[in-house]
C-alpha cells in the first residue's frame, strides 16, 4: 500500500517572532512545532524552506490578521506580501486564514491551566499557529 503524507505548516507571523505549527501526516491534527525569532526576509524564507524540506510540507497556512470588521489593514497587507514571497520561493501553495481571535484563544487556554503570563510568553505564538492550523484543517476535512 502506498501512503501519501500530506503535511501542512502553519505560520503565525509577528514583527519579532513567527509561531510555527505542523499537521500530522493525515492532515487532521495540528501541533505546535517551534518559535522562530525573525531575522531578515531572506533568513525568514530560508527557515520556512528548511521546514518545508524537513517535514515534507505540501501546503502552508499563514494567519491573516484581519480587522474586527473583516477588512484588511496595513498589518494584514504585510502578511499577504510575506505569504506571496513564501509561496514564490518555496513553490508550496500558501493559504491565508483568518486569525483574528487566535492569540486571544491561546491566552484563554493558558488561563484555564493557570499558566502565569511570564511562563506562557514563549509559547503563545506557537499555540496561536496551532489554533490557526487546526481551524484550517477542520474546515477542509474530507468526508
Amino acid at each position: 500500500m502506498i501512503f501519501c503524507a500530506v503535511r501542512t505548516l502553519s505560520l503565525d507571523v509577528g514583527e519579532k517572532r513567527i509561531g510555527i505549527a505542523i499537521s500530522d501526516s493525515q492532515a487532521s491534527i495540528a501541533q505546535p512545532l517551534k518559535l522562530y525569532q525573525r531575522g531578515s526576509l531572506a533568513q525568514d524564507i530560508d527557515e520556512v524552506k528548511k521546514l518545508v524540506r524537513e517535514y515534507d510540507v505540501s501546503r502552508i497556512v499563514c494567519g491573516l490578521p484581519k480587522n474586527l470588521d473583516g477588512s484588511i489593514g496595513k498589518k494584514a497587507e504585510a502578511i499577504v506580501e510575506f505569504a506571496r514571497k513564501i509561496e514564490e520561493k518555496t513553490h508550496v501553495p500558501v493559504d491565508l486564514w483568518d486569525e483574528r481571535f487566535s492569540t486571544d484563544e491561546a491566552h484563554r487556554i493558558f488561563d484555564m491551566h493557570e499558566y502565569k503570563h511570564k511562563k506562557r510568553k514563549p509559547y503563545i505564538d506557537m499555540m496561536a499557529a496551532q489554533i490557526i492550523l487546526q481551524g484550517f484543517l477542520d474546515a477542509h476535512k474530507k468526508g
